[in-house]
């Protein structure tokens, strides 16, 4: 009796590079909700970490987000 199940789809390798991103650039979004939150809920100013962290986690996501489109982007024919 042959086999009439279907073959499986392949799956697509893990990609840490867009998962690096993707965690760097929400680690700095939520940075910088919390220099706006943290004023609002309490009488002190921001930590300093925060502003580095917004500073430097966000923009690196964007990088390595827009590496890896360029990476795993088709080549032409």
């Amino acid at each position: 009796m042959p086999d009439s199940a279907p073959n499986p789809a392949p799956r697509r390798p893990r990609q840490p590079l867009l998962l690096a991103a993707l965690g760097l650039f929400a680690i700095g979004l939520l940075a910088i909700v919390a220099i706006f939150v943290v004023p609002l809920v309490s009488d002190a100013e921001p930590a300093l970490w925060l502003y580095l962290l917004a500073m430097a986690a966000t923009p690196l996501g964007l990088l390595l987000a827009i590496a890896f489109a360029l990476w795993s982007g088709r080549r032409a024919r």
